[in-house]
């Protein structure tokens, strides 16, 4: 693998992505349920967080206003299945509170939040950031997590943190972005290859990495069938 084109070319040939959930993967990208979804999914199973989210949605409170105004136990009853809800319930609180007094609306921060703002905000991480800029709105932005991480280093490739990681994938596809776009067959934007291009990586992870292995054969065969 010579790039992140190669693996983004690989994992094409094996028909990935398999779901059709969403057209950026993550469901309900573009809304505000991504901002709650990114701070749920810590330390938790998506599935979880989707019963999560089912609760709060019944009980009419997935709004930034409905949670901003909402008591931290009553969120954290409804969240219970993502887990630690008595630290996620506060936050969850906290960031919807900060999204309304700096930007007023959910619209503002789709259009104004940056990296920066976010990573002040409690219990925001870098991948949770990324999360939210990528899927919530729709900015040319790759999110890296661990899964990213143990395939490309079944690859031989080892990185130091971060922002390393999520450079080279960028660098790859950017790069390479008219043969990308050739393996497309419609026009696909930049966030939109940036956010399937993880869904894919997920996808084929929950497949093939089974504890500290990960098999990446079908993906070497994919590459060395490349013309």
């Amino acid at each position: 693998m010579q790039s992140s084109y190669d693996l983004l070319y690989a994992l094409k040939q094996l028909d990935y992505l398999k779901t059709d959930r969403d057209p950026l993967w993550w469901p309900g990208s573009r809304t505000f349920e991504v901002v709650v979804g990114a701070l749920m999914t810590q330390q938790t199973k998506w599935e979880r967080v989707e019963e999560s989210l089912e609760n709060l949605k019944t009980h009419d409170l997935l709004t930034l206003q409905a949670l901003s105004s909402a008591s931290s136990q009553e969120i954290a009853q409804l969240i219970k299945p993502s887990g630690f809800y008595n630290t996620k319930a506060p936050r969850l609180k906290l960031l919807c509170t900060n999204i309304l007094n700096e930007f007023g609306s959910f619209g503002s921060f789709q259009k104004q939040v940056d990296r920066e703002w976010l990573l002040t905000q409690k219990g925001i991480g870098m991948e949770s950031a990324d999360s939210i800029l990528c899927y919530g709105c729709a900015r040319e932005v790759f999110v890296v997590d661990s899964y990213t991480n143990r395939l490309l280093s079944a690859f031989g490739y080892e990185f130091d943190h971060y922002i390393q990681i999520q450079e080279w994938v960028q660098a790859g596809i950017e790069e390479n972005l008219s043969k990308v776009k050739d393996i497309y067959k419609y026009e696909i934007k930049l966030h939109m290859i940036y956010a399937r291009f993880h869904g894919k990586i997920v996808e084929y992870a929950k497949e093939h990495i089974k504890g500290k292995h990960a098999d990446i054969k079908p993906l070497i065969q994919c590459m060395e069938g490349k013309t």
